[in-house]
């Protein structure tokens, strides 16, 4: 602790002694704090991968993301999706004027050097209308991952790896149509339920981009997607219906009772809860419902990562509510109550994307996460210190259920909004980065991954790819 006091006195006196003022040490440019468990300063550098100013391609809203080698050259590689609208609603109508459905969907194909990306268009337009999410899967069963999105505005929509030349050629596509004129389709997940070598599918369908009361008031369904013969055959895809919720936002594939298979976990922001779907089937995929009460906390489960925090060799949920970050402890039985214990916030920031992984090394599942910047996707200049705004920091577990967990701020910026993480090694110099999408800030939105830098004395906690970006910003 007193390290960490003197790092905190000594940054801001090089501050001072710089001619800036308190205004000026903004979270990116404070003496980080964090320590790995062999007393190194953990600080970090972002490092861009895609963004609409070096593709002179003009996405933005950059939302969900994935990883897999698509071309099996031994790198792996990263798909993501971008809503491409600045106002929240890419189907904006007047009596004269109809604006046209937008979306991308990008491939960074990687290399030997995490610096240097080929970046394509792998879809755009209508096809992708506001696209959210994305799930890689080899579903043809030819050894290359293929691609299937979810878009808020439109349907859900199949991407056929055409093979060895997937830089090159096109992927053949197919739109479900079991799925079109249906709603808003929000996430989308791939995972083999039965275990016979054939992946199956799990999407949320919110039923509105942007949910009015009656969307709240009525029920739109959670499904399970499942595959027979070519996938490019509209009737080789069946769509069937595992329950209805109130804007639901979640179906993910997690072994939530460790029992070898892959059950569902299902949020609803209208009903401010989670459930899950217990794997039940064999041979047929069958499954059976399970509320999650929570004492203590509302989730509503747009995002959530899973880890066992307290040891005790159960799968704990941890999540975000609108006062804070939560991990739900698992009970024995699984039935029972899980207790809610919070982690931290970042208010008046909200969080909005969060993973779990160990970053300082200390053998205890820390948790990464990112805010969402609230007003207009694109205009800063009114932005005050006071707002939600654009931010990223990781909590460190103090290795004990009952201890208080240490917030890490990393960077604080007028626009931004952070999703998706994954964490990964990425230039393999044995810590963790994390690959992420930043949304709400125009040409500044993309693909990034953020490097962890150690360092024997502290360094500034953030250091940007851009010279000229967001504006950086302190803590309120």
């Amino acid at each position: 602790m007193f390290l960490r006091t003197l790092a905190t006195l000594v940054g801001l006196n090089l501050c001072l002694a710089g001619d800036l003022t308190a205004q000026d040490l903004t979270v990116d440019n404070t003496l980080s704090q964090a320590q790995n468990s062999n007393g190194e300063y953990i600080s970090w550098r972002e490092h861009l991968v895609d963004d609409p100013i070096t593709a002179q391609v003009p996405f933005n809203g950059s939302d969900g993301l994935a990883m897999a080698d698509l071309d099996l050259d031994g790198f792996i590689d990263i798909v993501s999706v971008h809503e491409s609208d600045s106002g929240y609603d890419s189907a904006r109508h007047d009596d004269e004027l109809v604006v046209p459905l937008e979306g991308h969907v990008r491939i960074a194909f990687a290399s030997s050097s995490p610096q240097q990306w080929q970046n394509i268009t792998l879809a755009e337009g209508a096809e992708v209308a506001a696209p959210e999410d994305v799930a890689i899967a080899d579903v043809n069963g030819d050894g290359y991952p293929d691609v299937l999105v979810a878009a808020e505005l439109a349907h859900l929509i199949y991407l056929q790896n055409p093979g060895p030349k997937a830089r090159l050629e096109p992927w053949q596509r197919l739109i479900l149509p079991m799925t079109q004129g249906q709603g808003s389709y929000l996430r989308v997940f791939f995972a083999d339920f039965d275990q016979d070598g054939q992946v199956e599918a799990t999407t949320a369908n919110k039923g509105a981009q942007r949910p009015g009361p009656e969307d709240y008031a009525r029920s739109t369904p959670v499904h399970i997607l499942r595959v027979e013969g070519d996938p490019l055959t509209p009737n080789a895809w069946r769509l069937d219906e595992l329950g209805r919720y109130s804007i639901p936002q979640n179906a993910e594939p997690v072994d939530l009772d460790q029992d070898g298979d892959t059950d569902i976990v299902v949020g609803s922001r209208g009903e401010q809860r989670i459930a899950w779907f217990e794997n039940v089937g064999y041979p047929e995929v069958a499954f059976t419902e399970h509320a999650i009460g929570i004492v203590g906390a509302q989730i509503s489960g747009f995002n959530l990562a899973y880890a066992d925090i307290n040891q005790d060799n159960r799968l704990d949920i941890i999540g975000a509510s609108q006062d804070g970050l939560y991990w739900l402890q698992q009970p024995s039985p699984i039935d029972s109550a899980w207790l809610a214990h919070k982690i931290g916030t970042f208010l008046p920031d909200s969080i909005t994307g969060l993973v779990a992984a160990d970053i300082n090394n200390d053998g205890h599942m820390d948790i990464l996460a990112g805010s969402y910047s609230r007003g207009t996707r694109t205009a800063e200049q009114d932005a005050k210190v006071t707002d939600p705004l654009g931010r990223l920091g990781w909590f460190e577990n103090p290795g004990s259920a009952e201890g208080k967990w240490i917030r890490h701020d990393i960077s604080r910026r007028k626009r931004g909004m952070f999703d998706k993480f994954i964490a990964r090694d990425m230039d393999a110099d044995g810590d963790i980065d994390f690959v992420s999408t930043r949304g709400n800030s125009g040409e500044l939105d993309g693909v990034f991954w953020l490097e962890q830098v150690r360092s024997k004395e502290a360094r500034p906690a953030f250091t940007a790819a851009r010279t000229e970006g967001s504006d950086s910003m302190p803590l309120p």
